[in-house]
């Protein structure tokens, strides 16, 4: 039995960093978050019961800064250390940090880091072991190239003290070797500082399976079964699962024992996984260790109900494992999708920015594992990802229904994102029947982000125009909205009492609504020479749920800085704006916008005279605010189009008026126009 462990610095930040202080909490151990200068609004920086900065935004000078981490560790009196994921979750050198600080590294030793951190060494260990492996090469470009032929083409090249996909390369004739090996050289250098590569047999639509494994120090190893990572682009998981539906039951067995064998021959401690390729034959070969917990993690917790953080504490404790390898079972299916700001239309470039909206689905069986909150800025200096969506059913079927339901639901605002891209592939075949390989993706996402541009342009426009405006009928000016009860509705558009007509943008598309009547909650809207009956179900925060002729509809809302609002339905978004009101800063809006010429100012909107600054024979210059009026809850600065004198003023305060109705009229230009 070794030390207990009462307070916990987590080395990371984002959503692992969060992860792991939810379970600290629930074990009543404290928590201490770092984080760089550019991370202090962060979710993990609020969340723990200590925060400290550790420098501006350089990573060397902050997440990668060993000597302060363990400084800052010491000084706060923390016993272990949970490096998370990335950045020194796998760098032996801060486990031996650690190990003289005498800090406990929530992790493995740094001898078992080195031996699997590094591609050669890893395959070599498993050869031995018995594990299969693809045939395989590693050494400079001329050694590779003379022995090519032992492999046999097609052929995928590798930084050999790599990861995360970089310089990765599929080689399938002898004429394009040479070029890319000094491609992969250059780049595993400039990535890893070492420009060895290797080079292993390419498989053809392959799988990529991984087994969890927990290992304690006394010897006891077990497997938390398998999670299938299939779905990948660019050599990036973006779509987990488990169990795997491509395994039988006599290979899932094989694989768990190959990774619990190797977990025991290496003396392996805490969670690791052991990832394979598995071809058409379901032959698995051996493919990496990763000696850290994975993103994906939280699809194996949810089938087996082990809290895989807990026992990575427990582990580094001294504690023996709780869990016999025939007391861990499977039960029903789960599904992870990655979210990401980045942008599928345009070759998935990070979309970095402050996000108008963050709305989280939620329901039974739902989980979201994220380091963001309402009104966080997504920063270029990290990984993109925003969140892991998760989900579990009793079936792949009915978890694959769950998430997309709650990627439909999952609204984000302000910046560009791949939740549309998850879905579609969700609801697509190839994943539903299970066809996909780690080159699906690829393959397939021009065609892919073409069905979502048709999806988004299928979409009825009627719903949309009908959603905005119920929503906009009922926004204040604090980009909020007030409850919505029956008999309520019509009281929420003011004063109007006359058939109104508005002009909805969308998307840059204008079109003319008209609202002839309402009743109680409902109202009616005519678009293109249709009617329509809506009726708002529930209207909270930017949300609303509402009924089209009884069919219903859930949309979200946001509007930015810039007033522009943003609507989504079914997980598009879309640009709308109204056209018959301006804006609150109209004073510097150009005066053509309104129905003025020379001679007079009339109103732009109906609307409801709320002040008057001027009276006849005053002068006036072009831009003064001549007075203002009310209308949808909305004050527009009425402004002169030119310098001149007053001649009348026809309206009178809390005066209802008519679009084009006279405001003010000027004096005749030339006679008394102010110079």
């Amino acid at each position: 039995m070794g030390r207990v462990i009462q307070k916990i610095l987590i080395s990371n930040r984002g959503e692992i960093a969060v992860r792991i202080m939810r379970t600290a909490k629930k074990l009543g151990i404290r928590t201490v978050a770092i984080y760089s200068r550019i991370d202090a609004d962060s979710l993990h920086v609020n969340m723990a019961d200590e925060a400290y900065c550790i420098g501006e935004a350089e990573l060397s000078e902050t997440y990668l800064n060993i000597p302060k981490i363990i400084e800052i560790a010491t000084e706060t009196d923390c016993d272990a250390i949970h490096p998370g994921y990335g950045f020194l979750a796998e760098n032996p050198l801060f486990v031996k940090a650690c190990d003289e600080a005498g800090i406990i590294f929530i992790g493995p030793s740094s001898h078992s880091m080195q031996v699997m951190g590094n591609k050669i060494e890893a395959r070599a260990f498993a050869k031995k072991s018995g594990v299969p492996i693809t045939e395989g090469l590693t050494g400079d470009k001329e050694r590779l190239l003379k022995a090519k032929d032992q492999v046999g083409f097609p052929v995928l090249l590798k930084a050999a003290a790599g990861g995360g996909g970089k310089g990765m390369r599929i080689v399938r004739d002898e004429k394009e070797l040479e070029e890319a090996l000094e491609a992969t050289a250059r780049q595993a250098k400039a990535y890893f500082g070492d420009e060895t590569v290797y080079i292993e047999k390419y498989l053809e639509e392959p799988r990529h399976i991984e087994i969890q494994i927990l290992a304690d120090k006394h010897g006891n190893v077990v497997h938390l079964f398998e999670r299938e990572c299939s779905i990948q682009r660019r050599y990036q998981k973006i779509i987990e699962e488990s169990p795997s539906a491509t395994l039988t039951p006599e290979v899932r067995k094989k694989m768990g024992e190959a990774a619990v064998q190797i977990g025991k021959e290496i003396g392996y401690t805490n969670a690791g996984t052991i990832e394979f390729l598995v071809d058409k034959e379901l032959n698995f070969y051996f493919l990496e260790m990763n000696t850290r917990i994975q993103v994906e993690h939280p699809v194996t917790e949810l089938v087996t109900g082990i809290d895989i953080v807990e026992q990575q504490i427990h582990i580094a404790e001294g504690k023996r494992l709780s869990l016999r390898q025939d007391d861990i079972h499977q039960h029903g299916h789960a599904i992870e999708c990655r979210i990401y700001a980045e942008d599928p239309e345009n070759n998935f470039l990070p979309s970095p920015g402050f996000m108008t909206l963050y709305c989280e689905p939620q329901g039974e069986h739902i989980r979201i594992d994220t380091g963001v909150t309402p009104g966080t800025e997504i920063k270029s200096a990290f990984d993109p990802m925003i969140s892991k969506l998760v989900v579990w059913g009793e079936t792949r079927t009915k978890a694959a229904n769950l998430i997309n339901k709650a990627l439909a639901l999952y609204g984000i605002h302000g910046i560009r994102t791949n939740i549309s891209y998850l879905k579609k592939l969700i609801v697509g075949e190839p994943f539903l029947n299970n066809t996909i390989s780690t080159k699906f993706c690829d393959e397939h996402t021009d065609e892919i982000v073409a069905e979502i541009k048709l999806e988004k342009e299928e979409i009825p426009r009627h719903i949309l125009l009908i959603g905005y405006l119920l929503v906009s009928l009922n926004h204040k000016q604090t980009n909020g909205f007030r409850s919505v009860e029956p008999g309520d509705l019509w009281a929420s558009v003011g004063f109007w009492r006359h058939i109104v007509n508005l002009t909805v943008s969308c998307e840059g598309e204008e079109t003319r609504v008209c609202i002839p009547r309402s009743h109680e909650n409902l109202m009616e809207f005519e678009i293109e020479g249709k009617i329509y009956q809506a009726e708002i179900q529930d209207c909270q925060h930017s949300s609303m749920q509402f009924t089209i002729d009884q069919e219903p509809y859930h949309i979200l809302y946001s509007e930015d800085k810039d007033q522009q609002e943003y609507v989504s339905l079914g997980g598009h978004i879309f640009l709308m704006k109204r056209l018959d009101f301006l804006p609150n800063d109209l004073i510097a809006a150009s005066t053509e916008s309104l129905d003025m010429n020379h001679s007079h100012v009339s109103a732009p909107m109906p609307g409801k005279v709320i002040k008057i600054n001027v009276k006849p024979g005053e002068e006036v210059k072009k831009g003064d605010v001549l007075m203002i009026i009310e209308a949808m809850k909305m004050e527009n600065n009425i402004v002169a189009s030119r310098d001149a004198h007053i001649q009348e003023v026809n309206v009178e305060l809390q005066q209802l008026v008519e679009v084009h109705s006279p405001l003010v009229v000027f004096e005749e230009e030339g006679s008394e126009v102010v110079k």
